[in-house]
């Protein structure tokens, strides 16, 4: 996996270059997707001079039934991620070091915490198929959304994240290349304005959390 940065000369700003990554595919260049100005910083979390508004996004939860991301997440501390149940290593490792974060919390506030786990492989990545791997990849409480490919490509790239259509490798695997970032929303603004890379631990989701849910900064 790798992430291609760009420095600006501003002393307090940095140019993040969001990246397409390859699941499973290490060999692959990444392709650079969109240019955000965010917030120079040494800890986990980057932070966006510029928030994301939430993505227009409705799609289908793991019972079948409609799910507005907008409407549904309203005033509610929110994670969104997307990516793959096939992915080999750094999907299931997201959801599970924000699982094990999560878990860390008290129990009001995991209550409060909502996780979104966005397919980017719609046509594998079904409703009952999400209802089986979110709870052993991540947490039971995590949401799962799938529908429409161009409609989840069009959500990500409202939030500044690109995914690619599935595509089969000469080995039969299907490999999905997309953003590996979570964006955190605010309880408060419903903005989108902390990004996390797919280097980010538990413990490293453990300790923003609580703030994250408070609606501040970490």
């Amino acid at each position: 996996m790798r992430k291609k940065t760009l420095t600006s000369a501003a002393a307090l700003a940095t140019t993040a270059v969001l990246a397409l990554t390859a699941c499973g595919s290490g060999d692959d260049p990444a392709k650079p997707l969109a240019e955000v100005s965010v917030q120079q910083t040494a800890k986990a979390a980057t932070v966006l001079d510029q928030p994301f508004k939430k993505p227009d996004l409705v799609l289908k939860d793991t019972k079948g039934q409609s799910y507005d991301f907008r409407e549904r997440t309203k005033g509610k501390p929110t994670l969104i991620y997307f990516g793959y149940t096939n992915c080999p290593d750094v999907c299931p490792l997201t959801m599970s070091n924000i699982a094990i974060a999560r878990k860390s919390l008290p129990k009001a506030d995991q209550d409060k915490l909502q996780v979104v786990f966005v397919t980017t492989d719609p046509e594998r990545d079904t409703s009952a198929e999400l209802a089986k791997w979110l709870p052993s990849a991540g947490d039971p409480s995590f949401i799962g959304l799938t529908g429409d490919f161009a409609t989840i490509q069009a959500g990500a790239r409202q939030i500044g994240i690109g995914i690619d259509p599935a595509t089969k490798e000469k080995d039969g695997s299907v490999v999905s290349m997309h953003g590996a970032q979570v964006i955190a929303f605010s309880p408060k603004t419903d903005a989108g304005y902390l990004l996390y890379g797919e280097d980010t631990t538990a413990d490293d989701y453990a300790k923003d959390l609580p703030k994250i849910i408070r609606g501040e900064t970490p």
